[in-house]
């Protein structure tokens, strides 16, 4: 990859453009947060060809969302569930949504 090609990346939402001391400074939180939550298989780091964990801005939105939590108390692990189970009702509402869209364009009127 050029660095043409990286830069041309940079908007995209699952590109690994951060790494762990950056993702961690921008989220005001510690990179043994950002290890705990990788534990937890809240998210996956990519890994940079060093070994170094590397963050998307997708993954910083989930992990932004999973301190949230613990901050206002909840425990990591129950957090990292949370986040999960709001993902997945998010994606299934933006499916039921893509379904009806798509039942009303399809539709036809019944012959008279």
């Amino acid at each position: 990859m050029t660095a043409d090609d990286t830069f041309g990346r940079l908007d995209d939402d699952d590109y690994p453009a951060y790494t762990m001391g950056r993702a961690a400074e921008m989220l005001n939180t510690t990179q043994g947060f950002l290890r705990a939550i990788g534990e937890a298989r809240l998210i996956t780091p990519l890994r940079s060809p060093g070994g170094h964990r590397r963050y998307s801005r997708y993954q910083l939105r989930i992990a932004a969302r999973a301190r949230e939590l613990v901050d206002s108390g909840t425990p990591i692990d129950a957090a990292c569930r949370i986040v999960i189970l709001e993902d997945q009702l998010e994606e299934a509402q933006r499916i039921n949504a893509e379904t009806r869209r798509g039942t009303k364009l399809t539709s036809t009127p019944p012959a008279a």
